[in-house]
């Protein structure tokens, strides 16, 4: 990247302060001052519980050549009304300058996994950006796309949402080569109140393809194959449906839950088995190669590819060894109730005749269907068999009331009130060859407890 200032004002409608705009050029962008280096443009971005013009001196001082802000300063800069819609901008502007094929990907579930995997994938055909973890929304699209650069081959966009718009303005900003959507679950549910309605917003994903884009639906999800009509792009399905352009059948798991499936596409079937733990990994890996044949690479060597990708993200199925002998599941990054089923499935499928052990949080944004979905999860560790169901805090009481009445009995399920309690009663009752499973909505700080039995079990216990 390098854009002059002058340049930089005129894309963002900014007026220029205090700066030789001709000479004064740009080579990065930031929205950290702490990640600022020399030749960066820092985005003042004010948000609920920050703002970030209180760090402009700091910027500065780390080499910035300008900021971008919404209040007059006496510092160079590039003054905007608002700073959030200025850095969208600018990603807009510099989307448009580069060579990348872009792909975005939402779905009320997997969508991380998915972009890991798919990135993974892509790298091994060539130069590929994608955001580390769940950065994708309207600050951290664009960061993504300002890190490509003219090089980049390939550029992996995450989409999340909180309403009807949201999906629609990243896309403006993106403009995406092809769009996938995996799936239409009940995470936001609260916000948006019914299935549609999620679906209409995730359908956003979709509206601003052009007639040579591609656009990568779950055919097994109705909901998600009737926004195909939604666009004038290619589609290409996937799924295990006869209806499937990608198909996959005869999916089983190792000994670790790693699943095997064999992929068939355009009469070709091909073998593919996963570094990643979960059945449902199976579909994001079938949505991967749907997203490669978009981009016309070689079926084959795309399964292939496939097969030697391994997850970057963390608190995603994530699983430790301690050295106590305990396994650890960790995938504590977020939950909704299916991809909280999906998770309690590869614990089912890990353990063998190993003690499981399922620490589970609230589900969060669920509405009026949450009091139902937390029973149901409760009950579902019961019909899997779960040795050993710690719901932890108020919001999770009713998976311990569910499994309860579905017939958990005597210390099979039990509820704490605290993540200290929960890890008390884990430090005492563990040993060697549990497994231990942990998943709530990111707000309940459930990854806390990996860190704590982590450093227990290595002797370095730092926890109460």
């Amino acid at each position: 990247m390098k854009y002059s200032l002058a340049e930089l004002g005129q894309a963002t409608n900014a007026r220029i302060e205090y700066i030789d705009a001709a000479t004064e050029f740009v080579t990065g962008v930031q929205t950290d001052s702490r990640k600022v280096v020399p030749g960066d443009l820092f985005v003042a971005i004010k948000g609920e519980n920050f703002d970030g013009h209180d760090f402009i001196e700091d910027a500065f001082e780390r080499g910035a050549v300008a900021v971008m802000v919404s209040s007059a300063t006496e510092e160079l800069s590039l003054l905007v009304e608002d700073t959030l819609v200025g850095l969208g901008k600018l990603a807009k502007y510099h989307r448009h300058n580069l060579n990348a094929k872009v792909i975005a990907i939402t779905g009320s579930s997997g969508k991380t996994s998915t972009k890991d995997l798919l990135a993974a994938t892509l790298e091994q055909f060539g130069e590929t950006i994608a955001p580390a973890g769940s950065f994708n929304n309207e600050i951290g699209l664009p960061t993504t796309i300002l890190s490509a650069s003219t090089t980049t081959k390939y550029l992996v966009l995450e989409m999340g949402m909180r309403g009807l718009g949201h999906i629609d303005y990243l896309c403006e900003i993106s403009a995406p080569d092809v769009s996938a959507l995996l799936n239409v679950g009940s995470a936001h549910i609260e916000l948006l109140g019914t299935r549609e309605a999620i679906a209409k917003a995730k359908g956003e994903i979709f509206t601003r393809l052009k007639p040579n884009g591609k656009a990568i639906l779950f055919v097994d999800d109705n909901l998600v194959a009737s926004l195909g009509n939604q666009t004038i792009a290619q589609k290409i399905t996937f799924g295990q449906s006869d209806l499937s352009d990608v198909k996959i059948q005869n999916l089983t798991l190792d000994q670790d839950a790693k699943p095997t499936v064999d992929v068939t596409f355009a009469g070709k079937t091909q073998s593919v088995s996963l570094n990643i733990v979960g059945e449902h990994q199976a579909f994001n890996a079938a949505a991967v190669i749907a997203i490669c044949m978009a981009l016309d690479l070689d079926f084959d060597k795309v399964c292939e590819a496939v097969s030697k990708a391994n997850p970057v993200s963390k608190w995603r199925m994530e699983v430790t060894e301690l050295t106590n002998g305990v396994t650890l599941v960790n995938d504590a990054y977020n939950a909704n109730p299916e991809s909280m089923r999906a998770g309690l499935k590869a614990l089912k499928a890990m353990a063998g005749e190993r003690r499981t052990w399922a620490v589970l949080g609230q589900m969060r944004e669920l509405g009026k269907e949450a009091d139902v979905a937390h029973d149901e999860i409760g009950r579902l560790c019961v019909r899997l068999d779960v040795n050993r169901l710690v719901a932890v805090g108020q919001g999770a009481k009713l998976i311990q009331m569910g499994a309860s009445l579905e017939g958990s009995w005597g210390n099979e399920s039990i509820f704490v009130e605290t993540i200290d309690e929960a890890l008390k009663l884990l430090k005492s009752e563990l040993k060697t060859g549990g497994i231990v499973y942990l998943k709530a909505s990111r707000a309940i700080g459930l990854e806390s407890v990996a860190q704590a039995l982590t450093q227990w079990a290595s002797g370095k216990n730092t926890h109460s």
